[in-house]
């Protein structure tokens, strides 16, 4: 990547761009600066700080730039909130603590910011975390659009998960139906005038993840949050130089999502999650586990998907709803910007 190239869009939309992005410039500056097993060069959801013979420390940040802020099943505190929360839980990390700091434009209106502030409060409640500290700015009006969060969070796993420790023979199943969030946000927003009952899927998924850690043989872990269950999944199967084959049938995706998927023509296994899990896991533990988390009202639309191969290694095969096969590939970017 040229060093005089300029920021664009797809380098924060989580896709092919945004990759390179990474690991052309970000990485190299700081390859000896990890301090744990799972490192910043792994790109994982967050990394690990070792404690011998007690567990693992996991650390990670994210930041918040929604537009709206406030949406059907959400807005922007609980989105900050959860998603931190989530990139702790994917790596098997039980959340204790994150950090706060709201970027707020000046003349937003307050009550508006102590709805937010209430919706963080409420989701760390739902999984006993706490806010250790935080940071306020205000800047001119003009300057920002509105309101910009930016959390951390630190979790104790024993041992983490990392996302690309599966093998061949393993099971790929998700938490519940894809495409929720993204498509909520696109309607959401001034230029589409649709109706219908479609509400964020904006959730800590602890409670899914714990429960799955609970029967054992969980593998690797990710959120399909930017780029959807589309890049997630080329991640990891690029991670581990393996393949993956997933059943479009067996995909759980909600008519509204798959009908605005077709009129918009934004393919729905692009499009971010905000409340899901993407697991890989034993094949002998894959029932065990499915059962666990149907049990939960947040996993109630838990599917087995498709398996792990030696068959492409890197790339993922998508059997479709018509009996053929195709490469589901890596997207450039989310189609649905600002969407977490």
């Amino acid at each position: 990547m040229s060093r005089d190239a300029e920021i664009n869009a797809f380098h924060g939309a989580g896709g092919e761009v945004a990759g390179h992005f990474l690991s052309d410039l970000i990485l190299p500056r700081f390859k000896d600066r990890g301090l744990g097993r799972i490192g910043l060069h792994a790109l994982d959801d967050g990394a690990t700080i070792d404690r011998p013979n007690q567990g693992e420390i996991v650390f990670t940040t994210d930041s918040h730039v929604v537009k709206p802020l406030f949406f059907p099943g959400g807005d922007i505190g609980r989105l900050a909130a959860a998603g931190t929360l989530n990139d702790l839980a994917v790596m098997g990390a039980r959340p204790l603590a994150l950090s706060l700091a709201v970027i707020v434009e000046e003349g937003f209106p307050m009550d508006r910011l102590d709805r937010v502030l209430q919706s963080f409060h409420d989701t760390l409640a739902e999984v006993d975390a706490a806010l250790l500290c935080g940071d306020t700015k205000v800047m001119p009006h003009g300057d920002l659009d509105g309101l910009i969060l930016n959390s951390s969070g630190i979790g104790i796993a024993s041992p983490a998960v990392s996302d690309a420790s599966f093998e061949a023979g393993d099971v790929v199943l998700v938490t519940g139906t894809l495409g929720d969030h993204g498509m909520t946000i696109l309607l959401a927003r001034e230029q589409f005038e649709l109706q219908t009952d479609l509400a964020s899927d904006v959730a800590p998924v602890w409670p899914l993840v714990e429960r799955a850690l609970a029967v054992g043989g969980v593998r690797s872990m990710k959120d399909p949050t930017r780029g959807g269950l589309a890049a997630a999944l080329n991640e990891m199967a690029r991670k581990a130089d393996l393949g993956m084959t997933v059943r479009e049938s067996a995909i759980p995706i909600r008519e509204e999502v798959r009908g605005l998927s077709e009129l918009l023509g934004i393919p729905a296994l692009s499009v971010a999650n905000e409340g899901k899990a993407v697991m890989v896991v034993a094949r002998d533990r894959a029932d065990a586990i499915l059962a666990a988390l149907r049990k939960h009202p947040l996993g109630m639309d838990a599917a087995i998907i498709g398996e792990i191969t030696t068959d492409w290694p890197g790339r993922v095969i998508l059997d479709t709803a018509v009996g053929g096969k195709r490469f589901l590939d890596m997207p450039l970017g989310d189609p649905v910007p600002r969407i977490c």
